[in-house]
């Protein structure tokens, strides 16, 4: 399988790809330190690799760019073949974010899913604080239907930072624990077909 966009393409993830992550840019901002692959060694990667790629509801895809880089790779995880519904997960190297790459990718895969796959529903999550990745996906047509609070991954984060500070309304604190603000948001195949038909249409494509 190889999904093409104009300056992206999408294959299976194999093990040399999870090698290569290693290789990525860093991100700056604590809140998205989560997102950073750690320093893993060879031995870790497999691992990594073997824990991504075993699943049986989950697939793994890697994304190149028009240079023959990998900049990224997407999940399908907790596939409901009865319900035709998954979970997106999307990560992307933080050198190649605010380039148009992710909604290219998602939209690429988006025609796959629903047209090959013949999955009726996307759902993702993602936090609130993350307005880069939600614009993202809203411009790929995902809206929220549901908003909770989950445990956030750094206990220590400093209070005083000024990224936690630009985005203290996203946490909140519960028993002296710190949580942060998790949209859910969702596509479906009606709503995909119907804004790609307008995208089209203005386009002036038949």
């Amino acid at each position: 399988m190889e999904l093409k966009g104009n300056r992206i393409r999408i294959v299976p993830m194999a093990l040399e790809h999870a090698y290569f992550m290693r290789q990525w840019g860093f991100h700056e901002n604590p809140l998205l330190f989560d997102y950073n692959l750690p320093p893993f060694d060879d031995k870790q990667i497999e691992e990594w690799y073997h824990y991504k790629s075993k699943g049986h509801n989950s697939k793994y895809y890697s994304v190149f760019n028009e240079e023959n880089r990998l900049i990224g790779y997407m999940g399908i995880k907790h596939i409901r073949r009865i319900l035709k519904e998954a979970t997106l997960g999307i990560v992307f190297d933080p050198n190649y974010v605010n380039q148009g790459y992710g909604t290219e990718s998602i939209l690429t895969f988006l025609d796959y899913y629903f047209n090959e796959m013949n999955m009726k529903r996307m759902y993702l999550e993602v936090a609130k604080f993350n307005k880069r990745a939600i614009r993202c996906y809203e411009k790929s047509g995902f809206k929220i239907v549901d908003v909770y609070v989950d445990e956030f991954f750094n206990q220590n984060i400093d209070f005083n930072n000024p990224y936690f500070l630009k985005e203290k309304s996203s946490f909140v604190l519960i028993n002296g624990k710190v949580y942060n603000y998790i949209y859910k948001m969702k596509i479906d195949k009606k709503t995909y077909l119907k804004e790609k038909k307008l995208k089209e249409k203005k386009l002036g494509i038949p």
